[in-house]
C-alpha cells in the first residue's frame, strides 16, 4: 500500500495520525510501503470568524500536532503560548471572550484570512500553511466552501423554545454541558469538495476513518455530496475505528451529539450508523475496543469485518498496532 487517505477531525484524528506515521516509519505496518503517502480530508464545519479572522479548529490541531507545534496538555492551539492579544480584547469588552485566540495561533488566523480576502481558496491556503509546518501528509480541507456546524439547545425564553449556537460555542463556552437537541451544518448541501479529496479517496490503496466524532467531524465530512458517494465506489477496503469505549467516548463530546441524531452511545451503534458497503454503507471493517467485544456478532451480522482490540491511544506504539490491526482485519478472510 502506498496511497492512504484519512477522514479526520482535529485532536482525535490527530493523534492517530501521529500513531500512523509513526508506524510507517517504523516498519510497524505489514503491507505498508516505507514511502506510502498520507492524505488527511480533515472536518471544516467546526470553522468560525472570531474578530474578524478566520479560525479553522481541525485543521491547525492537525497541523500543529504533525508539525510538533501543539500545546501537550491541551492538545489544541500553540505551545509555550501566551494571552496578550486576549487579555487586551477582554479589557475591551470585545465578544467573544469565551473564544481566545493565543498570541502564535493569531498569527496563523491572520495569514489564512489575508490569503482568503486575497481570494485563494481554503484549499492553496491551507497548503501554504503548510510549507512552515511540514507535518508528513497532505492535509486537505473537506470543502473550500463555507460550512458552520450549529447545535440547538433548549431556552425556555425562546419563543419556539430552543436557541440554535455555533459548534464552537457549544463546545467551548457551553462544555458540551446541555443536552444537544438537534445538530444543524449550515451549508452542508451546496458545498463541494476541495480539489483533490475526491481522487484521494478514489485513488486511495486504504481509507481510515480514525475514533474522531461521528457526529460533528466525521460525519460533515461524509455529508459533503460526492464525499460519500466515492467512499461506497472506491476499491479500497475502508475501515472505521471505534471513539466509543465501554459505553462513553474517550475524549470530546460524542456522547452528547449522537442521541441529537438517533444513534446510541456504544461502539455497536455507531458502527451500524456507518454501515456495511455491502448493504450502502461506508465501511468494510469496523475495530472496537476490547471493552466492547460483545458488539461483534451483531457487528458481523451487519456486513463489517469487526474485532476487538484495545482502542485507547495511550503513544504512538499503541496508535500504530491499532493501525495494525485496521490492517488486518480487511487482510484477514471475513469469519
Amino acid at each position: 500500500m502506498r496511497e492512504i487517505t484519512v477522514l479526520s477531525g482535529g485532536m482525535g484524528g490527530a493523534r492517530f495520525l501521529q500513531g500512523l506515521l509513526h508506524g510507517i516509519a517504523e516498519g510497524l505496518l505489514p503491507g505498508v510501503a516505507p514511502d506510502a503517502r498520507v492524505t488527511v480530508v480533515a472536518n471544516t464545519a467546526d470553522d468560525l470568524w472570531v474578530h474578524g479572522l478566520k479560525v479553522c479548529p481541525d485543521l491547525d490541531t492537525v497541523m500543529y500536532t504533525l508539525g510538533d507545534g501543539i500545546d501537550p496538555e491541551r492538545g489544541w492551539g500553540r505551545r509555550e503560548e501566551t494571552w496578550s492579544v486576549r487579555t487586551e480584547l477582554a479589557e475591551y469588552g470585545v465578544e467573544p471572550t469565551w473564544f481566545g485566540l493565543g498570541d502564535r495561533d493569531v498569527a496563523t488566523h491572520l495569514v489564512r484570512t489575508q490569503m482568503l480576502d486575497a481570494g485563494y481558496p481554503l484549499s492553496q491556503v491551507t497548503e501554504a500553511l503548510c510549507r512552515r509546518w511540514r507535518p508528513g501528509v497532505r492535509l486537505l480541507p473537506m470543502s473550500d466552501d463555507r460550512v458552520e456546524t450549529h447545535v440547538a439547545i433548549a431556552d425556555a425564553e425562546a419563543p419556539s423554545g430552543r436557541r440554535v449556537v455555533h459548534f464552537q460555542e457549544y463546545w467551548v463556552r457551553l462544555r458540551a454541558s446541555v443536552p444537544a437537541e438537534a445538530v444543524v451544518v449550515v451549508g452542508l448541501d451546496e458545498a463541494r469538495p476541495a480539489p483533490g479529496v475526491v481522487e484521494a479517496v478514489a485513488e486511495a490503496d486504504l481509507v481510515l476513518v480514525p475514533p474522531s466524532n461521528p457526529v460533528v467531524s466525521v460525519g460533515t465530512i461524509l455529508g459533503v455530496p460526492g464525499i460519500r458517494e466515492t467512499l461506497r465506489a472506491t476499491a479500497a477496503p475502508v475501515v472505521g475505528l471505534s471513539p466509543i469505549v465501554g459505553g462513553t467516548h474517550v475524549r470530546g463530546m460524542a456522547a452528547q451529539v449522537l442521541p441529537a441524531i438517533g444513534v446510541e452511545v456504544s461502539a455497536r451503534a455507531v458502527g451500524l450508523h456507518y454501515g456495511a458497503r455491502s448493504s450502502g454503507g461506508v465501511l468494510d471493517g469496523w475495530l472496537v475496543d476490547s471493552a466492547d467485544a460483545d458488539a461483534l456478532p451483531a457487528l458481523r451480522e451487519a456486513g463489517l469485518a469487526a474485532e476487538a482490540v484495545p482502542l485507547m491511544m495511550t503513544d504512538v506504539d499503541a496508535t500504530a498496532r491499532m493501525v495494525a490491526a485496521a490492517l488486518a482485519l480487511v487482510a484477514a478472510p471475513r469469519p
